[in-house]
């Protein structure tokens, strides 16, 4: 399994690659793994508030469907159309072209309470 070093993680799985005061947000590696082959994204509309820890829309995989946690609060600015109409680019690159929203991030500070790598592979490793 992959986990890129550069990112920040969540106990639900997601992850966020933040740049200046934007973040991209997906799920891990070992979410969708634990998923299976992803067939549907549901992600909110450009505009929508997301808000820490809350739920920001769902993923439908072939085992089961889960909820989208937002790792941080902020406003998407984004949503990767590529993953509605090729919704297996989540399991193949969940890093890279399999990314879900972009946002922009309301409160920096929120980011303190997300796991770096290390700390993401320990929870996982349970």
């Amino acid at each position: 399994m992959n986990f890129p070093a550069n990112l920040q993680y969540t106990k639900e799985h997601e992850w966020i690659r933040v740049e200046g005061d934007a973040g991209w947000i997906g799920i891990t590696d070992y979410a969708q793994g634990e998923l299976g082959d992803v067939v549907f994204v549901e992600l909110p509309s450009v505009g929508t508030k997301l808000q820490q820890g809350k739920t920001f829309g769902t993923i439908e995989a072939v085992k089961a469907v889960s909820d989208l946690y937002a790792p941080i609060s902020g406003e998407v600015l984004e949503l990767n159309k590529e993953i509605q109409s090729t919704p297996e680019l989540v399991n193949k690159e969940p890093y890279d072209k399999g990314w879900m929203v972009k946002v922009k991030i309301a409160n920096a500070s929120e980011l303190a309470s997300l796991m770096d790598v290390e700390s993401y592979k320990k929870l996982i490793a349970k």
